[in-house]
């Protein structure tokens, strides 16, 4: 094209930018699946977008996809007042009052965060229809904020090892308690939207898939053992498993005294902005004590491109597995890295003492604890339900109850077998000094390398077959349910944070994601990490099975 005609057909441009039939905004429509918190807001602001609108958009999908279609099954509950709080809160705003950035959002919720107006069950038969009698303490900071719940999505029962057979040596008990990821016998099975044959990887695997399949904006998890990261790997999004301490769990049917409570989403900028709303203290939880001081007023200015340089990143190579396709996607995630100015160190190793105590310490803990705290979680319940474990177990093998899962009921028996009550020596021992040397080990690797993070495939293999060719594993290991063998479980023994994000695509179209794992309250930067590897490699992918709907481009 001559240099005149390309002035005058630059000029024709402007002159149509500036004359408003043309905007910056319009010629780039907003698509549901990549929209972030921040774009829905300018939508908002311009008046193109209503929460009604976008609470009616997400529904249609789950309508869609969840108990259609590809028959993902992560949702256990929708909120019936959904859109009429959706129509309350446009009604705010257009008087003037938004409440904050997450003001229309809609959010779902892992059954086991408490919630006035709708039951929760933690996925189990035994709690059906049990509506506690208030909201849990970060639920209700997130109606303040002005979120809108659509959702209860369906999680292993009692959060996976509640009732499980983790530590069981006998064959026989391992064979009867075994449950494929991702099953309820409230919720029953939720699937893979990437492959609908695999699971969905770990005990917030419901809010992992609605947030992949774009049900929601974001969802809320717990994390005892992996079980934030675990969904955000099999499902190919972020998942961040915060700071003990940094968030309260306050109103929460309890696992362990190690729960943490995290966000899923699409991107690491919606995680850091509700993660805003999610921290702070609690007077209820004697936990958030130790964040005193060490919460941030908006996590959202550590979202920095460049934030990788200089940042000294140990691989941890004792979790690298045997997974061809994990391997090559995360020597591809190592590379970019590089790319972006971190300094590798290559490899850090995990003494052996270390990688040979975590299971069993956690798992004694684990046992011991859910027994207590489900107890007194029961009692907090209305008359009816059951209130310790041994009623819960009474009931599920009551023939007239009609319990779904009886492998859950070996578990729930297991549990209660090899349970320690809390004044027992060896439980204290365990809790007090095994975990003590587990962070005093770990805080040692960040100082003998001089790290900032550690990075390690979130899980060593993509998700699993929910029915395997091949006899399952003679054990099921804490962690990733997706992974094995995992780093995930000494965030969690430690305390510390640790951010899954999506690295890649396997050759069978399999999400991988990698974990940048940091010391105490350091999400400022590990979310700068992970946003700065997001932003380079935008490696988050739609999955096939539930792709986008004629109504999910908008035109802002």
């Amino acid at each position: 094209m001559p240099v005149e005609m390309m002035k005058r057909a630059f000029l024709l441009l402007f002159a149509l930018l500036t004359a408003g039939v043309v905007s910056a905004q319009s010629a780039t429509p907003l698509d549901l699946a990549n929209a972030t918190i921040a774009d829905l807001n300018v939508a908002f602001k311009n008046g193109t977008l209503t929460a009604e609108r976008l609470t009616e958009l997400y529904l249609a999908r789950i309508a869609a996809y969840d108990k259609q279609g590809p028959t993902l099954n992560a949702v256990i509950a929708l909120n019936p007042n959904a859109l009429n709080d959706a129509r309350a809160l446009d009604a705010e705003r257009k008087a003037g009052n938004v409440r904050g950035p997450l003001h229309g959002i809609p959010i779902v919720l892992k059954d086991n965060f408490n919630t006035r107006d709708l039951p929760t069950t933690g996925g189990s038969q035994l709690l059906e229809g049990s509506i506690p009698p208030s909201d849990a303490f970060v639920v209700r900071k997130l109606r303040d904020a002005g979120v809108i719940i659509l959702a209860k999505t369906n999680l292993s029962e009692f959060a996976s090892g509640g009732g499980s057979v983790i530590g069981a040596r006998d064959p026989a008990i391992i064979r009867a308690g075994q449950i494929p990821d991702g099953f309820s016998s409230m919720g029953g099975q939720t699937r893979n939207p990437h492959d609908p044959t695999r699971g969905p990887g770990a005990s917030s695997g419901g809010s992992g898939v609605s947030v992949a399949a774009v049900f929601a904006q974001l969802g809320l998890g717990t994390d005892t053992a992996g079980s934030i990261r675990g969904p955000a790997a099999a499902n190919g999004v972020v998942g961040l498993k915060t700071t003990r301490g940094l968030v309260s769990r306050t109103g929460l049917l309890p696992l362990a005294n190690y729960d943490t409570v995290g966000p899923i989403a699409r991107h690491v900028s919606d995680v850091a902005m509700v993660l805003n709303v999610l921290a702070g203290p609690d007077r209820a939880d004697d936990s958030t004590k130790l964040g005193a001081g060490k919460v941030q007023k908006d996590y959202t200015r550590f979202l920095k491109i460049g934030s990788l340089k200089g940042a000294r990143i140990g691989i941890g190579r004792d979790f690298t597995g045997p997974d061809p396709e994990t391997i090559r996607i995360s020597e591809e995630a190592i590379a970019t890295l590089k790319t972006l100015g971190a300094v590798i160190v290559d490899p850090i190793t995990f003494p052996d003492h270390l990688l040979q105590m975590k299971q069993p310490v956690f798992t004694l803990v684990r046992n011991s604890e859910f027994k207590a705290l489900m107890a007194a979680y029961l009692k907090t319940l209305k008359p009816g339900y059951p209130r310790t474990l041994e009623e819960l177990i009474a009931k599920a093998a009551d023939p007239n109850t009609q319990y779904r899962s009886p492998e859950k009921l070996v578990g729930l028996r297991y549990s209660n077998s090899v349970a320690l009550e809390m004044n027992d020596p060896v439980y204290l021992a365990a809790k007090n000094e095994g975990y003590r040397a587990v962070t005093a080990g770990v805080e040692a690797i960040f100082a003998k390398y001089q790290l900032d993070a550690i990075v390690y495939p979130t899980a060593n293999r993509p998700a699993g077959l929910l029915q395997p060719p091949a006899p399952a594993a003679p054990a099921p290991a804490a962690g990733p349910v997706v992974g094995g063998e995992s780093a995930s479980l000494f965030a969690d023994e430690t305390g510390f944070p640790d951010i899954a994000v999506p690295a890649g695509m396997t050759k069978d179209a399999l999400p991988v994601t990698i974990s940048f794992m940091g010391q105490a309250f350091s999400e400022p930067k590990l979310l700068g990490y992970a946003y700065d590897f997001e932003q380079a490699t935008h490696a988050r992918v739609l999955p096939k099975h539930t792709p986008a709907l004629p109504a999910d481009t908008l035109g802002r």
